[in-house]
């Protein structure tokens, strides 16, 4: 199962990361979505799941948002946050990948057996980080996860 994983896009599609996402048979948004339109778009791509960042907050059309899911990738399952100061202190033993945003930076991290995923920003540039968005490839036994850089 290819999943396409995209965060802090703060109103901005870029039309790199519609080319990224192409051919995922889900998507996932980690948050400071900006605008119910990039919902729209990622939705036509395939099956969304998102969670409201804190740049949502009070904003009428992300009301229903969660500001956090529990989700199941062939097996693997994932607790989703915009902020990784939201992940409880102790997670569910069954927890194997935590998939968070926020920061800007991205990472992947193998902590034991519990792969800690954040696809960076999407969005506009900040500062001098990087603009990316991550892709997974789920199997029932194994997960690899890729960076891809949006800019040169």
């Amino acid at each position: 199962m290819k999943i396409g994983v995209i965060s802090d896009t703060h109103g901005l599609l870029r039309p790199e990361a519609l080319a990224a996402l192409q051919g995922c048979e889900q998507i996932i948004h980690a948050g400071d979505i900006g605008k119910p339109e990039i919902l729209e778009q990622l939705a036509a791509i395939a099956p969304l799941q998102v969670v409201r960042g804190n740049n949502d907050l009070n904003l009428p059309w992300a009301e229903r948002i969660a500001d956090s899911l529990r989700l199941d990738f062939n097996g693997w399952q994932a607790l989703l946050v915009h902020d990784i100061a939201d992940v409880p202190a102790q997670l569910d033993t069954d927890i194997r990948l935590v998939i968070t945003g926020h920061s800007h930076k991205p990472r992947i991290d193998w902590r034991g057996e519990r792969l800690w995923l954040n696809p960076g920003s999407a969005g506009p540039r900040r500062f001098k980080l990087p603009v990316t968005l991550a892709v997974l490839d789920v199997q029932a036994g194994s997960i690899e996860s890729q960076l891809i850089s949006l800019l040169e």
